[in-house]
């Protein structure tokens, strides 16, 4: 498939689009044959906790838009009472994305769907998710956005599970 300006889409059979092009560190295209970051291949199979472990990872590295491709898979393949949780974990990776890009508006659009997502459960969220403490971050973050502060980088690292309380 052809773009506007002419160049090919990768594209499957049933013309989704396929992510075979390099990408940045923020998950940005870059010119076919440069060199990305490594990809997330798109049919992972986790475990919740091999997910979150890896997304944590991902995020306190810097890499939200990898994290957030991790919890996308997981919300792609979890059961279906907990796909809203799963769906608003992967939105707030591409939250701090944004804000990783300098795209405030979109940040806390997401950041505020994320919060929503997260929290919208009764009782404590499964595989040891902090929801309460991730709500807060990212209520956190958009007042801190709405204020015209620029997060730190350390600042784009939420701890996704909450801490062990057992030695």
């Amino acid at each position: 498939m052809r773009t506007p300006d002419g160049t090919d889409r990768d594209r499957d059979d049933d013309g989704r689009a396929r992510n075979s092009r390099p990408r940045d560190e923020l998950g940005r295209p870059l010119p076919p044959g440069s060199v990305g970051v490594e990809r997330i291949p798109e049919d992972l199979d986790l475990t919740p906790a091999e997910s979150l472990t890896w997304a944590q990872d991902l995020l306190d590295r810097g890499l939200a838009f990898n994290a957030h491709e991790v919890l996308e898979g997981a919300w792609k393949s979890c059961p279906a009472d907990e796909r809203t949780l799963w769906q608003g974990l992967a939105q707030l990776a591409v939250g701090i994305t944004h804000i990783q890009r300098g795209n405030v508006k979109g940040a806390m659009t997401l950041l505020e769907r994320a919060a929503e997502g997260i929290g919208h459960q009764a009782g404590p969220a499964p595989h040891g998710v902090d929801a309460p403490g991730l709500v807060t971050y990212a209520d956190g973050l958009i007042a801190e956005l709405r204020r015209g502060a620029d997060p730190a980088p350390d600042q784009l690292n939420p701890r996704l599970v909450r801490p062990s309380t057992h030695h």
